[in-house]
């Protein structure tokens, strides 16, 4: 049988739903640079389980901008949208434990809701906590409506899977002197998966960086806070603990961090505008 490969594995890891900007050549350089110094390896891998929102042509402008920057990666590229068996399988095994229940109510029953009661708490990101319980429903109800064919969102019921996981609930923070507190409950109860997809971000990431046996995540510091809900699926099934490092955003004029939801200049701008690849590898690690 051969050896595991010992090297560490670093990854970078977008979703092709728009054109990457600085922030995202930030990650992706610091990830590389890690990898060569450590003598590890540097893994790419395509995030694209929101089929509505993923394209073809975002994907392959990933694999132009990073080829620009002068980065290389090994392959195959993990594409998420192929290994959906995998996520389910996970998820299987988070309803074993009884720790998954559906969710009917709609966005705007839940805006409806969190509106009817002023202070109701958010998460780290400020997003207002779900604001229903699993207690709400009887539980032949939510069989009866999943077979009906409604569609619903699968949150893990939070309260049991923090429960189950105990105290002292902590990861590895790069530069960091101890452990960091976990604190998953912060989060509510998340989602995890929906009708038409057998999987979320935080369900994947973690599966994910478990079968590619990545050592290291590097990515940024708005994704810091998540390591909690991370830690807790990784415990709950069975998953080893990567060393984490959440390094600074990359801001614009105004402070605030770029974003493809807001138009940020892409990597394709900047050469459209005639800056060179040193420049931009510059702009995003300066």
């Amino acid at each position: 049988m051969p050896r595991p490969d010992p090297r560490p594995v670093f990854r970078f890891a977008p979703s092709p739903n728009g054109l990457l900007h600085l922030g995202h050549a930030r990650s992706a350089l610091l990830n590389a640079e890690m990898a060569r110094a450590a003598g590890g390896r540097f893994l790419l891998r395509i995030e694209d389980i929101d089929a509505t929102r993923c394209r073809p042509e975002y994907e392959a402008a990933i694999y132009e901008d990073l080829a620009w920057l002068g980065l290389d990666w090994e392959r195959p590229v993990r594409r998420q949208s192929e290994h959906m068996d995998a996520y389910r399988a996970a998820l299987a095994r988070l309803e074993a434990m009884d720790l998954v229940y559906p969710s009917f109510e709609s966005r705007a029953e839940i805006r409806r809701a969190v509106a009817a009661r002023p202070g109701w708490s958010s998460d780290p990101d400020g997003a207002p906590l779900f604001p229903f319980s699993r207690a709400a429903m009887d539980e032949a109800e939510r069989r009866e409506r999943q077979a009906a064919g409604e569609p619903y969102a699968l949150r893990l019921d939070m309260a049991r899977a923090v429960a189950l996981v105990g105290e002292g609930l902590s990861w590895r923070e790069a530069g960091e002197a101890g452990p960091v507190p976990a604190d998953p409950a912060a989060w509510g109860d998340v989602v995890i998966a929906r009708k038409e997809t057998p999987t979320s971000y935080h369900l994947s990431v973690v599966v994910d960086d478990a079968v590619q046996g990545v050592t290291h995540v590097v990515r940024g510091a708005d994704l810091k806070a998540a390591t909690s809900v991370h830690r807790l699926l990784q415990r709950l099934l069975d998953l080893p603990e990567p060393l984490y490092r959440h390094h600074a955003l990359v801001l614009d004029e105004q402070g605030c961090k770029l974003s493809k939801s807001i138009g940020s200049e892409s990597l394709r701008d900047l050469r459209a505008r005639g800056v060179s690849a040193a420049e931009a590898r510059h702009m995003a690690l300066g």
